[in-house]
């Protein structure tokens, strides 16, 4: 009996060690077995890329979840063009088609501006003899309501209502319109088409003999654009031109260079570049541009980038041009887009470029460099976009164009005449006028209320016809920012109030269908980089 009782008690105790040994014998066995295997697929493996796709490989195969090597690449992307530089950057598929518009010149959609000031949306100009104005689209125009959905009094986010209105051409759409008179709401159907995204903003005469031409971006279609609006202005009289950079961030190499080539006389450097290997490619100026006669300053500013930066170093360094404002950007890489089989791309730095004097304009940089987006910001940390005197050049970098005059490579254009950020009239008030969108509310409902007339303007004289003879309007202003909580303090009204003046008329300019140049022929008066153009060509020797 105690034999069995022992016997009992073994048999279980036994059977389990066998039980657990043989399991712990197999989980070892498993994990030699899959050890050898990984070690096996690893040692497979020659260079660093391969290491990368076989740790992509092993990740899908062995990892203890299910993981999906796809997000895992597209999540590793932006990290690895992050190490590399600045610039180098990877488009998702999805994103490609909104980041390319710009350059492209097009996109297809229904063909209005608008705004959402308010929380409903307000046609501000439509194409002419695009979809919508086809559809019947008026200016000042309110949608409340997007095919079946309800836009109005929802607060949607900018982007989320342009991939509502967009899409492929050929689409349609049906909006719902609140019109001034209207009892009811005007249902349209649009059907999408291709719709022109202009580079060049806005293109006037400034005075009898000064033309203004404001270029926010370098699209394929930039220098075209440009040569139009050119022949445009001189056919008004135009002898000395402004060129308006401020804000325009790049785009297309080739364009700066064809642009230049319209005012440099033969054979004049106008670019070049060079890759890893020293290989140097030079761009020359060819004679022909038709505007070499024309005097010229450029406006450059902070946010002046790439092209901007090389259409202004080639006139700078040809003596050609005065170039007018404060320090640009300093972007000196080119990048070249290389698509991949999914949709997205990559745009991969692929050279430096250089202005004719061989200054390099690309400011410092390191790999995955977290500080670099923050420059600009300690520019004003440093107060470089109030004083010049702030800035400190290497005389290392120090080069001398053909004029004899003294230029600096190292980061970014600086500018033969520094202008400062003007911030002596931004009052209290103006402040909170401002910064609550009162003043651009009350230009709104201002161009409701005289809507015919607003639509009616063809011209920038038609224009200041209209807003002079409305000699109520500033003090109008005045009480309409009282009763939205603004009250009035005279003195620092006094001290804004030509800024306030010039933006009231800017806003309703640019409500009308002259769109930015409504806006910039109004708003030059406070503008201080274009009176200091002014100030220049009035110096200028006269013929």
């Amino acid at each position: 009996m105690e034999q069995n009782s022992r016997n009992s008690i073994l048999t279980p105790f036994l059977l389990s060690a066998a039980l657990v040994l043989g399991v712990m014998i197999g989980l070892f066995a498993g994990r030699n077995s899959v050890d050898r295997r990984l070690r096996s697929l690893a040692g497979e493996g020659g260079g660093p890329a391969d290491k990368l796709d076989y740790a992509l490989s092993l990740i899908d195969r062995y990892y203890v979840d299910p993981v999906s090597t796809d997000s895992l690449v597209e999540a590793l992307m932006p990290d690895l063009m992050w190490y590399l530089d600045p610039h180098s950057v990877y488009i998702p598929a999805s994103e490609l088609a909104e980041v390319n518009m710009p350059l492209e010149g097009e996109f297809d959609g229904i063909g209005i501006t608008f705004n959402m000031a308010t929380d409903t949306i307000v046609v501000l100009n439509v194409i002419p003899q695009g979809p919508s104005q086809k559809a019947g689209i008026q200016n000042g125009d309110r949608i409340i309501r997007i095919d079946d959905s309800l836009v109005a009094g929802r607060k949607l986010p900018m982007d989320e209502v342009m991939r509502m209105l967009r899409g492929p051409r050929g689409t349609q759409v049906t909006v719902s319109v609140l019109r001034k008179g209207a009892d009811e709401l005007l249902p349209m159907t649009i059907v999408r088409d291709k719709i022109p995204v202009k580079s060049v903003d806005a293109a006037y005469m400034l005075t009898p003999e000064v033309g203004f031409l404001r270029i926010t971006t370098f699209s394929q279609h930039t220098h075209e654009e440009m040569v139009r609006a050119l022949a445009a202005l001189r056919g008004e009289g135009m002898r000395k031109l402004i060129v308006d950079l401020r804000g325009n961030t790049g785009g297309y190499l080739g364009q700066p260079i064809r642009m230049a080539n319209e005012f440099l006389p033969a054979d004049r450097l106008i670019v070049y570049t060079e890759d890893r290997n020293g290989d140097r490619m030079e761009e020359y100026s060819d004679g022909k541009g038709a505007y070499r006669d024309v005097e010229l300053a450029v406006l450059i500013d902070e946010h002046s980038a790439s092209s901007s930066e090389i259409f202004t170093g080639a006139l700078q360094d040809n003596d050609r041009a005065t170039i007018i404002g404060r320090r640009s950007y300093g972007k000196g890489l080119v990048q070249q887009q290389i698509p991949f089989s999914d949709g997205s791309a990559i745009r991969l730095t692929t050279a430096r470029y250089y202005t004719p004097t061989g200054r390099s304009i690309q400011k410092p940089y390191t790999a995955a460099d977290s500080d670099y987006e923050q420059d600009i910001y300690n520019r004003y940390l440093h107060n470089e976009l109030f004083s010049a005197d702030s800035i400190r050049f290497d005389d290392s970098l120090k080069f001398v164009t053909p004029g004899g005059k003294i230029v600096y490579g190292g980061g970014g254009i600086m500018p033969d005449l520094f202008v400062p950020l003007d911030t002596t009239e931004m009052t209290d008030y103006y402040m909170k006028v401002a910064g609550r969108n009162i003043l651009y509310r009350y230009t709104m409902e201002y161009a409701d209320r005289n809507r015919t007339k607003i639509n009616a303007v063809k011209s920038v004289a038609g224009l200041d016809s209209l807003l002079n003879a409305d000699t109520d309007m500033f003090d109008d202003f005045v009480r309409y920012a009282g009763r939205n909580g603004v009250a009035p303090d005279a003195r620092q009204i006094r001290r804004s109030e030509k800024l306030l003046k010039a933006l009231l008329r800017a806003y309703i300019g640019r409500n009308t269908p002259l769109e930015e140049t409504g806006f910039y022929a109004n708003y030059y008066v406070v503008d201080d980089p274009v009176l200091k153009a002014l100030e220049v060509f009035d110096r200028s020797p006269r013929e």
